[in-house]
């Protein structure tokens, strides 16, 4: 396993996915299979076009990253891969902005494959992350979703963050 960058980076910038994989990949001979997800901005809403014009993230620095290096923790724990890496913004984003990247290598397609989606999973309830969408109406924060905490539950992992008034997540 080469990777020596950080395998958490929380950043106001935007990410490169192909230098991203690169540097996860890099003199790991031993890597048959890197699996990715990137994440963007967009009108969740989907019907009524425009009515989310922004998005911001806010997140508590240190406890967020430590957070996600316990997820990646957990998915060297379930599945057999060689490296992992997350990079998730934060701050004023756009839509269609890069959001978030998760990257997975291993010595296989399936792992991978799987280690990257329950990463998003785990990602999406339980990083301490809040997001706040403006619209034509105002800003709000955005609440969890139960069908995040359905996706985490599939991997044997109760989360309830839906319906907890205090809770914004993606």
């Amino acid at each position: 396993m080469a990777a020596t960058a950080p395998r958490v980076r929380i950043q106001a910038e935007d990410f490169d996915l192909g230098a991203e994989v690169a540097a996860l990949r890099a003199g790991d001979l031993g890597v048959g299979a890197v699996a990715s997800f990137v994440g963007t901005v967009r009108d969740r809403h989907g019907a009524q076009a425009g009515e989310v014009s922004a998005l911001e993230l806010e997140h508590y620095p240190g406890m967020t990253e430590r957070a996600i290096e316990a997820m990646i923790d957990a998915a060297f724990g379930r599945f057999d891969i060689r490296a992992a890496r997350v990079v998730h913004r934060i701050g004023p984003l756009a839509l269609g902005d890069q959001i978030v990247l998760v990257v997975v290598s291993s010595a296989h397609r399936g792992d991978a494959f799987q280690a990257c989606e329950f990463l998003m999973d785990y990602l999406k309830t339980q990083a301490p992350f809040w997001k706040k969408e403006t619209t034509p109406e105002g800003a709000r924060w955005v609440d969890a979703r139960v069908a995040d905490d359905e996706a985490l539950a599939r991997w044997g992992i109760t989360a309830g963050n839906a319906g907890s008034a205090d809770t914004a997540r993606r």
